[in-house]
């Protein structure tokens, strides 16, 4: 069984430059729950003469879900006034994504973080929640396995763990999984309530950990990546929530926007199953 959301990253339709709109109709028509937009492409979209209205009207229209947005401000940033100027850039983007109904944002450590402290990471991320709360949005950890510090499911406990906030959740990708050497044993350890979404993907066996890139991510069940053993250890956990299909694969050759979209959709369903 697939007890889990099913969500479209938007990054997965990049390839054909689609704009906010058009990326929520394809998730939609698809048979996805939620979507994860990115800031830049709804930056893009309004800059263009779009407005807040619209996208607020095709997400309700079409039933789906504004799961979280991508977004990338410095929170976590060594020097104060870069850090300064992130929470700016951070309170004008969570406005503007909670106007839109949007549930949540990543934060992943983004910027200058290598001399940064899991423990005055944490304060910073504590500051960033209030924010975020204040106005009426969630920012998950969100860890990348080749960052300087923040790079696994560890470190992201570490970093939650003091930040004080006893709702403080995580965003997790296998693909960072693996090329920061998380385990599934590592994710045994969180509970479903700490989970705010997981990004859904599969990885090659080459090229090798050490050199793998966005770029050569596949679909879910086409690589070597343990989903069954990672949808197990969620759906343990009580994780019920998003699974969101992101890849950043160049060109998908003739195949549609829509024909994409479904085979992700299908892939996703087929490789998270759990035994009932």
């Amino acid at each position: 069984m697939f007890p889990f959301q099913a969500s479209l990253n938007a990054s997965t339709l990049f390839p054909f430059k689609l704009n906010v709109l058009e990326q929520i109709a394809v998730a939609a028509e698809a048979g996805y729950e939620g979507i994860e937009l990115w800031v830049s492409e709804i930056e893009a979209f309004l800059a263009g003469g779009g407005t807040s209205e619209q996208i607020r009207e095709a997400l309700t229209s079409s039933g789906v879900a504004f799961a979280n947005a991508i977004a990338f401000f410095k929170w976590a940033d060594a020097d104060p006034a870069v850090r300064a100027e992130a929470f700016v850039q951070a309170e004008r983007e969570l406005r503007m994504l909670a106007e839109l109904g949007c549930r949540a944002a990543a934060a992943p450590p983004f910027g200058d973080v290598a001399s940064v402290s899991l423990s005055d990471m944490g304060q910073f991320f504590a500051q960033l929640t209030a924010l975020a709360r204040e106005i009426g949005i969630e920012v998950y950890v969100e860890f990348w396995g080749r960052a300087s510090k923040l790079s696994t499911v560890n470190e992201a406990k570490e970093v939650m763990a003091a930040s004080g906030i006893a709702e403080a959740q995580v965003l997790l990708d296998p693909f960072h999984m693996y090329t920061g050497g998380s385990s599934i044993e590592d994710l045994r350890q969180l509970s479903g309530s700490q989970i705010g979404i997981v990004h859904a993907n599969d990885y090659p066996a080459s090229p090798g950990r050490e050199s793998i890139t966005d770029a050569e991510r596949v679909f879910p069940g086409e690589g070597i990546a343990p989903l069954g053993e990672l949808a197990e250890a969620l759906h343990a956990s009580g994780y019920r929530g998003f699974l969101s299909l992101e890849l950043f694969i160049a060109d998908f050759g003739s195949q549609t926007a829509l024909e994409v979209a479904s085979k992700g959709l299908r892939t996703l369903k087929e490789a998270f199953q759990v035994k009932g």
